[in-house]
């Protein structure tokens, strides 16, 4: 299960949280509800809160891939989990490979 957050902390920012599995119809859905939020975001800077993130399959992996090379967005982390989850996309966003 995933569950998805997006709070419009104001008008500089928007930070999306995520709690769960980022796998299977959990990525698919991660993936519409991104299309349907990205316009309204405008060019208010973008968080990806990852701290509740227990696990990410290739799917998952490639949406938040994708959300983060067309964002730039910040990832927060808390466990080395969600750590290292942050810099395989980091690097991975910054070859545009989704």
């Amino acid at each position: 299960m995933l569950r998805i957050t997006i709070d419009e902390t104001g008008q500089a920012a928007v930070k999306m949280v995520l709690e769960g599995r980022i796998a299977g119809p959990w990525a698919e859905e991660l993936d519409r509800v991104w299309v349907e939020a990205a316009p309204e975001l405008g060019s208010r800077k973008l968080s990806i809160d990852l701290r509740s993130v227990t696990y990410a399959d290739a799917g998952g992996k490639r949406v938040l891939r994708k959300i983060v090379s067309q964002t730039n967005a910040e990832l927060l982390t808390g466990t080395l989990s969600t750590q290292d989850l942050a810099a395989e996309l980091t690097r991975q966003a910054q070859k545009s490979v989704f």
